[in-house]
């Protein structure tokens, strides 16, 4: 049995969110209403062979700190160590989520051709919503090739939120007219 995921609960202005971290670095952040987050328990559990326990690590104070700081608009990119099992085309989309700027976004299409895979896209729109660590790999930040706003767990009231946070700190305009 491997190391076990430490859990806390974290305030945020868009809800209780709740995360996780192993010795090795945090593995989940989600909202704690979002319907998946029972999978995604299972999941962990299954890929690290382990189970949960409450109790904090410092990577889980470092996240707390670095979440407050980006929510204060202080923050623009994290560097935190994470914990991402998965396929080898999800840790490929994980990555490519990170790259995407601050203030901007990217279609599920733009996100498929960055993968070299132009026909995937709804394999990259499943990966994304695989994602198990919100605002630090930033799913939020994919949106509909037509701008509009589709497929975020933590639901599209909080993705118009981040995307709206993150225009007034970036200084980027970000349509989201069409929401």
């Amino acid at each position: 049995m491997g190391e076990m995921i430490k859990l806390i609960k974290i305030e945020t202005p868009l809800g209780e969110m709740v995360a996780g971290a192993t010795d090795e670095g945090i593995c989940l952040l989600e909202f704690t209403d979002r319907r998946m987050l029972p999978t995604e328990y299972k999941d962990l559990t299954r890929l690290l062979k382990t189970t949960f326990e409450d109790g904090e690590n410092r990577h889980l104070k470092f996240l707390k700190k670095q979440l407050n700081e980006y929510f204060d608009g202080k923050r623009k990119e994290f560097d935190i160590r994470l914990v991402t099992p998965g396929t080898e085309f999800q840790q490929a989309v994980w990555q490519e989520l990170k790259s995407i700027p601050f203030g901007t976004t990217r279609s599920y299409q733009e996100q498929a051709i960055a993968l070299n895979k132009p026909d995937s896209i709804r394999a990259v729109a499943n990966a994304n919503g695989m994602n198990r660590i919100s605002i630090v790999i930033p799913c939020h930040r994919v949106i509909g090739s037509d701008g509009r706003l589709t497929g975020y767990g933590g639901g599209l009231k909080r993705k118009k939120w981040l995307l709206d946070h993150e225009k007034k700190y970036s200084g980027k305009a970000v349509d989201l007219s069409l929401f």
